[in-house]
C-alpha cells in the first residue's frame, strides 16, 4: 500500500517546478493532492499536475482559507500533509529597498507559511495527525552577498518550523524544513540569464561536491519522506539541507 494513502496534501506553488515534482511524488504515494498558486500548471511539466489547482493567492487569507475549504470538499477529506513551496527569489541593495517591497516579500517568502499553516492547523489538531514540511533554502543558514533579504525571510521559516514543531507536537503534528541549494529549475534559469554573467546551471554544477545541481525530484524526495509519519514519525523541529554539498564549503 502506498505510504500516504488516504492522506490530502496543500502544496502551494505546486503548478511548476519544484512545487510541481512535489505533487507528483506525492501522489505516487497514495496523497490526493491540492495545489494552491496564482500560476496555471504547466503543461509541458513532465510530472503529474496535482487533483485539483486552486487558483490562490497564499498571501490572502480569506483566499487561503476558501481554498482549504474547497479542497476539504472536493479531496473528501481534511488536509493533514501541508507543504509550504510557494516563493520568489527577490535581492535587492539593503539602502535602496523600499518598505512596499519589503512587505511584498515577506508576505510571499515568510507570512504566507503562517496562514496556509493556521488554515490547516484546527483540522490537523482535531486529526491529531498532520505534516507540515516547510521549503526555506541553504541561504537560511549560510549565504552569499548580494542576497538581501532572501536570507532573512529564509531565516524566518526556519524560526517558524521551529516553534510549530514545539507547540503542535502534543497536538500529533510535525513540522520540518528543507533547505534546497541550487536546483535546475525555469526560474534559476531565468535568474542567471537576467543577471548577464554568463553563469549558469551547467557552469555551477563542479562547485559540487556530487559534480551537479540538485533537480526537482531530489527535493520532492525529501519532502515525501518527511510528510510520511512511517518514515519520519520521529523527526520534527529539523531543517535539512538538500544541496549537493556545496554548503560545505560555503561555511
Amino acid at each position: 500500500m502506498p505510504d500516504l494513502d488516504g492522506r490530502v496534501a496543500v502544496v502551494t506553488g505546486g503548478s511548476r517546478g519544484i512545487g510541481r515534482a512535489i505533487v507528483h511524488r506525492l501522489r505516487a504515494e497514495g496523497a490526493r493532492v491540492a495545489s494552491l498558486d496564482v500560476t496555471p500548471p504547466d503543461a509541458t511539466e513532465s510530472f503529474d499536475a496535482a487533483d485539483l489547482h486552486l487558483d490562490a493567492d497564499v498571501t490572502d487569507e480569506r483566499a487561503v482559507a476558501e481554498a482549504v475549504e474547497r479542497a476539504t470538499t472536493e479531496l473528501e477529506a481534511a488536509p493533514t500533509i501541508l507543504v509550504n513551496n510557494a516563493g520568489v527569489n527577490a535581492y535587492f541593495d539593503a539602502a535602496e529597498m523600499t518598505s512596499a517591497q519589503w512587505d511584498d516579500f515577506f508576505a510571499l517568502d515568510l507570512k504566507a507559511c503562517w496562514i496556509t499553516a493556521r488554515a490547516l492547523l484546527p483540522a490537523m489538531r482535531a486529526a491529531r495527525q498532520g505534516a507540515v514540511v516547510n521549503v526555506a533554502s541553504i541561504h537560511a543558514t549560510l549565504t552569499q552577498p548580494g542576497r538581501f533579504p532572501y536570507a532573512a525571510a529564509k531565516a524566518g521559516i526556519l524560526g517558524l518550523t521551529r516553534s510549530l514543531a514545539l507547540d503542535e507536537g502534543p497536538n500529533g503534528i510535525r513540522a520540518n524544513a528543507v533547505c534546497p541549494g541550487l536546483v535546475d529549475t525555469q526560474l534559476s534559469r531565468e535568474g542567471f540569464a537576467r543577471d548577464g554573467h554568463g553563469v549558469t546551471v551547467e557552469s555551477l554544477a563542479s562547485e559540487h561536491p556530487v559534480g551537479r545541481v540538485g533537480t526537482p525530484l531530489d527535493i520532492a524526495e525529501l519532502v515525501v519522506f518527511l510528510a510520511s509519519d512511517a518514515r519520519a514519525g520521529f523527526i520534527t523541529g529539523a531543517a535539512i539541507p538538500i544541496d549537493g554539498g556545496v554548503g560545505v564549503r560555503l561555511s
